[in-house]
């Protein structure tokens, strides 16, 4: 049996939180900025952090509308970008599963990668924790990342192009990314998966509207089942 509690486990989802704030709040601050220069208003810049939450997808969406993308090649886009979120979902779902639905509906609108990092790592690093203190943590999580995501959106559309260059905040993008990905890169289908995205990504190029994008998405995922089926069986 667990030691913890569904309050002890969510305090210390939001511990774990805050570190991952120093890469959240720079990320937001450039969409917040981006977004006025793109010609936003306050309300609708607000609203599609607060709606998306979804950085990557979000900055993806901005720039197809900047270039008079079709809106539907804008939502495929988008779409394409968070479709990781569906493989975040499968992978909790042994955990988080037998939890009513409205609070895996909750948990699905805060299911970021910084949430479902934490949070995979503290299910591994604690098997005996019960569903409740598991999703009390992933709700701990997201109570530290979301706020701060919101606040730095804000701040940075009200100061606009007074955050000088040099402070360079769209290091923030690639940075997450990076301290995401790279610890879960364990086996041979993310391996794989990881590095046709790579490839696919700078062949497909030529493509209209960032069709490459959701390509090299499709490819990657298409390589990452393969390989696991050819290990399945190998085994």
């Amino acid at each position: 049996m667990s030691s913890s509690t569904p309050q002890a486990s969510f305090w210390r989802g939001f511990r774990n939180g805050l570190p991952f704030l120093i890469v959240v709040a720079p990320f937001g601050l450039l969409f917040g900025v981006v977004g006025t220069e793109a010609g936003l208003d306050l309300a609708k810049v607000m609203a599609f952090s607060i709606l998306v939450i979804a950085g990557a997808s979000q900055f993806t969406a901005l720039q197809l509308m900047q270039d008079q993308t079709p809106t539907l090649i804008v939502l495929i886009s988008a779409l394409a970008v968070n479709l990781r979120m569906a493989m975040y979902s499968a992978s909790l779902a042994p955990h988080l599963g037998s939890q009513p639905i409205w609070r895996r509906a909750l948990l699905a609108y805060v299911l970021v990668d910084q949430t479902y990092a934490a949070s995979s790592l503290e299910y591994e690093r604690r098997p005996t924790l019960s569903p409740a203190e598991k999703i009390a943590y992933a709700f701990g999580v997201a109570a530290s990342i979301a706020p701060g995501w919101y606040g730095a959106t804000l701040a940075g559309a009200l100061l606009g192009t007074t955050i000088p260059d040099a402070y360079a905040l769209d290091f923030a993008v690639p940075i997450t990314f990076l301290a995401i990905i790279a610890p879960a890169l364990r086996t041979l289908a993310h391996v794989a998966a990881a590095a046709v995205s790579v490839l696919a990504a700078l062949l497909l190029q030529f493509l209209p509207y960032n069709l490459w994008l959701p390509g090299a998405a499709v490819l990657a995922m298409m390589t990452g089942a393969q390989v696991e089926l050819w290990l399945e069986r190998r085994k």
